[in-house]
């Protein structure tokens, strides 16, 4: 049997054998509950932001131990500010630090060896001997060597930290060395609990803020909450000295001669108005639309509370900087909405640019790091080992520690850790979906919450080089651009509800809408998809399930009728699930199956013999027959006007349409409250370019007429078409051809014949599905090459293209200039000549060698070579909706 280890709670008996020690009540028995009692051994550190609230501590646990019969010594070297005020039963001892630190310790370790074993104790607030000793290393080495001690003597002991007063360094050696850290504070008139670290025991709430009042202690799980109160209460969370970032010496040491007053006083002179600009460039980085913008709408404060953010050095990337600006520009702009009244606070972090490359260098990957970049044609199994050196990886003392401040200050509550690339959510260039963003359910031990934090922050690395990523950088001509991989970490945004947390509303809205189901929609007003629960379901394409599109200009209009609203729905949500500790997917009727959810008729309505009801006197009764069709969302709330409006306000600052991503609450009121967590500007290339469809073609030189376009514009001159028969593919194709057919339109995308000329890419389903019996499993890298991408869906094989507006996928394709034409065959207004398709010769063989057992699924047609010298030609109009593709003469530029 093994004995108890130095840092273990309990005792070991003569024999060996460990001994759990009863719980000691602290005297508030709602804290006692959280913490699953005090122990033997336990030193306690109270951080607070004055006496009052050490006292409001202190003084229960005097009591509770004098009622129990306990011997207790209260610690005094503070006599103009006692903790305790004379009360009979305990003991008082006067120590003096004004003789040094030496004096001092061995007059405290004198009173522990007399009093001996079991004995409680309280001492005055530790920041106090700093006025005597002029140095927080002497206070941290002080609780070093007493802490052991009393540990030994199993008494249970209580300190006092004043918050924000200590090097971070102070901090992080008393916190390695107590059993028990807790965080007591102020916001406004509210007093809260927050226990940063219990040794040896752990709770699903544990460490949790708690609202403390009237002996109770409520934890704070929903995020708005909890942003507000933690970013209130800790304005430096990161307690870094300005000295500590080299390159930012000198333009810190200038900044630090003012206080916060003077700083707003002189914010305007040309000497602050020059540092504030030095220090945004190096925050924000020298793109000139992005500095425009941060000129305009960040304050020298807003600088100077990014950087105390901000972990390491280095720039924020541009996921943070745009969502950062975007919340600034609606709270400054002017008309419509007050949106501090509307915005969920935030209380992210930022890893700076300068960690990435520090990462890369201590532990020898920038040398692989660079040789991928340079040579870009990597395989997803060569990808998975290059993760794997990435995760092998560690990171300096100072990075480790501010990675714990920063998992202190967020407790339980769930993270996300996301990539915020230096060409990230550019001006052009959005990267959506290329780099990783990684969800922490953040439950567990500290210890736990640290490995699942460093491991998410490691794969947004290695996500760099990932061949998605690579592919996407060599297209758009960045192979070689400067790119730095910082990382925003931000509260995941949402509410616990039983054993999950997540959102109740998520999406992503766009101030354009190139989705026009009708011609009574305005595109100049902006579309919303949204889902319920995690916003991941709305950027991602989802395998038999839909989001609600929402035409914010006819937000009542759908392009879904009749019965088609059942099999259109949301019927699976994305969540954290605290117990397992990870992301999840659930169906939404069995999270909900207790109906007791808030709000939950402003979400649903109802199937009723056949036609869709809303919930009658707004309540819902159950989840029979229940569609998620935000009906009354849209009907009795503001969110519509909220994003109109606020799309309006950020399109008009930024001067070109906008993408965005965020969460949204309504309260018992119908309030809305919205958490803007993405911005980035999107160039949209030939999307809203009106073409001209020619009427004089023969049918018989008509490939397909499509009657639906999201994308616009002409291809001439495609020689190559790569189609996948819809039938062949649903019909004879084994799964495991189905799984290996992704890989081989990869290898064709990459073949040197087909980069050099002009392509077309048709297949059925869903391109890029992840599930092969609703589409083709590609990725991005996989078909980067094509100009027009055609989603063919025949009623008969099942497959229904997916309206992947406002998708990470979508953007790609965008942004690629790729045309995007979902094409259905079997609608009579649609032509589809699907002869030409199974008749022409298939060269795919004669392109790749050993392909030929795909030939039967795979098609390549050289169109010149089997239509006697005429190549197609694609002309997509978005306004009038219609694409056609025909065989004709080859146009010369």
């Amino acid at each position: 049997m093994d004995t108890i280890p130095d840092h273990d709670n309990g005792r070991t008996s003569k024999d060996g054998v460990r001994r759990r020690s009863q719980p000691i009540a602290s005297g508030i028995p709602a804290l006692d509950e959280i913490l699953q009692g005090l122990r033997l051994g336990d030193n306690v550190v109270w951080q607070v932001d004055g006496r009052d609230s050490y006292r409001k501590a202190a003084l229960p646990f005097v009591r509770q131990a004098l009622q129990d019969r306990r011997t207790i010594v209260y610690v005094s070297f503070v006599p103009h500010a006692r903790i305790l005020e004379p009360l009979s039963g305990y003991l008082t001892t006067e120590v003096d630090p004004r003789h040094g630190f030496d004096a001092f310790s061995a007059q405290v370790n004198k009173v522990i060896d007399e009093q001996g074993k079991g004995v409680f104790y309280v001492f005055d607030n530790l920041s106090a001997l700093v006025a005597d000793w002029a140095t927080d290393e002497l206070l941290a080495n002080f609780f070093r060597l007493t802490c052991p001690y009393l540990r030994e003597q199993e008494t249970v002991a209580y300190f006092a930290l004043t918050r924000g007063q200590h090097s971070h360094r102070a901090v992080a050696r008393i916190r390695d060395t107590t059993q028990v850290l807790i965080d007591f504070y102020h916001v406004g008139d509210r007093l809260y609990i927050h226990p940063l670290k219990v040794w040896d025991r752990y709770s699903s709430q544990m460490f949790l803020p708690h609202l403390f009042s009237n002996g109770f202690l409520t934890p704070v799980s929903v995020s708005g909450d909890a942003s507000a109160i933690s970013r209130t209460a800790s304005k430096s969370p990161l307690t870094v000295k300005a000295d500590s970032i080299a390159p930012w010496d000198s333009v810190y040491r200038k900044l630090a001669q003012y206080d916060e007053a003077e700083l707003r006083f002189l914010e305007n002179t040309p000497e602050i108005q020059a540092l504030r600009q030095e220090l945004s460039r190096m925050i924000i980085g020298g793109h000139p639309e992005f500095q425009r913008l941060a000129d305009k709408y960040l304050s020298l404060g807003d600088l100077l509370n990014i950087r105390n953010r901000l972990i390491g050095s280095g720039r924020i990337g541009g996921k943070a900087a745009g969502m950062l600006l975007a919340r600034r520009i609606l709270l400054q702009e002017p008309g419509g909405i007050d949106f501090s009244q509307v915005l969920e606070e935030h209380d992210s972090f930022f890893i700076g640019s300068d960690v990435f490359f520090t990462f890369l260098v201590n532990n020898d990957l920038f040398r692989l790091r660079l040789r991928l970049t340079r040579n870009s044609q990597i395989s997803l199994e060569e990808f998975e080992k290059v993760e794997e050196r990435f995760l092998a990886g560690g990171f300096p003392e100072e990075i480790m520690e501010q990675f714990q401040d920063l998992l202190d200050y967020f407790g339980q509550a769930p993270i996300i850790v996301r990539s915020s690339s230096l060409l990230e959510d550019g001006f052009g260039n959005s990267f959506a979906g290329k780099y990783r963003s990684e969800f922490c359910a953040n439950q567990g031990g500290p210890e736990e919450r640290m490995a699942a934090f460093l491991r998410a922050v490691k794969l947004v690395y290695a996500s760099a080089v990932n061949p998605d990523a690579l592919s996407y950088r060599r297209q758009r001509g960045l192979g070689e651009s400067d790119e730095q991989m910082a990382i925003l970490v931000q509260r995941v945004s949402g509410m616990r509800y039983r054993h999950y947390f997540f959102p109740p509303l998520a999406g992503v809205a766009f101030s354009h809408n190139l989705y026009r189901w009708t011609d009574r929609i305005d595109p100049s007003h902006g579309i919303i998809r949204l889902v319920f629960g995690l916003g991941t379901r709305a950027v991602n394409r989802v395998d038999g399930d839909y989001p609600r599109m929402i035409a914010l200009s006819h937000p009542q209009l759908r392009p879904e009728v009749g019965s088609k609203l059942a099999a259109y729905s949301q019927r699976h949500m994305d969540l954290l699930d605290l117990v397992e500790n990870d992301l999840a997917v659930r169906p939404v009727s069995r999270v909900l199956a207790e109906a007791d959810f808030p709000n939950l008729s402003l979400f649903f309505s109802f199937m009723e013999e056949g036609y869709l009801r809303e919930p009658r006197g707004g309540r819902l009764a159950g989840l029979k027959n229940a569609i998620l069709t935000f009906n009354q969302l849209v009907a009795r709330t503001d969110l519509v006007k909220i994003m109109r409006v606020l799309l309006g306000k950020l399109e008009a600052a930024y001067g070109y349409p906008i993408d965005t991503e965020f969460t949204a609450f309504v309260d018992a009121a119908g309030k809305v409250t919205v958490n803007l967590v993405q911005c980035r500007p999107m160039k949209l290339p030939g999307v809203t370019e009106i073409a001209g469809l020619p009427d004089d073609i023969p049918r018989d030189r008509v490939l397909f007429r499509a009657g639906r376009t999201i994308s616009g514009g002409v291809v001439h001159n495609i020689r190559h078409i790569i189609y996948l028969d819809p039938q062949s593919y649903d019909k004879k194709a084994s799964p495991a051809v189905k799984q290996e057919m992704g890989r081989v339109v990869g290898e064709l995308n990459r073949h040197p014949e087909i980069v050099r000329l002009t392509l077309m890419m048709m297949g059925p389903g869903r391109w890029g599905s992840s599930n092969i019996a609703l589409g083709v499993n590609t990725s991005y890298a996989d078909i980067n090459h094509t100009s027009v991408l055609v989603e063919i869906a025949r009623e008969e094989a099942g497959h229904v293209p997916d309206v992947s507006y406002g998708t990470h996928f979508f953007l790609d394709l965008v942004e690629s200039r790729i045309i995007y034409l979902p094409l259905y065959p079997d609608d009579p207004r649609a032509d589809f000549n699907r002869e030409f398709f199974m008749e022409s010769t298939n060269i795919l063989s004669r392109l790749l060698s050993g392909a030929g057992r795909f030939e039967e699924f795979i098609k390549v047609i050289d169109v010149p070579a089997v239509a006697k010298g005429k190549w197609a030609h694609v002309v997509a109009d978005p306004q009038r909706e219609k694409a056609l593709c025909f065989l004709g003469e080859p146009c010369i530029a």
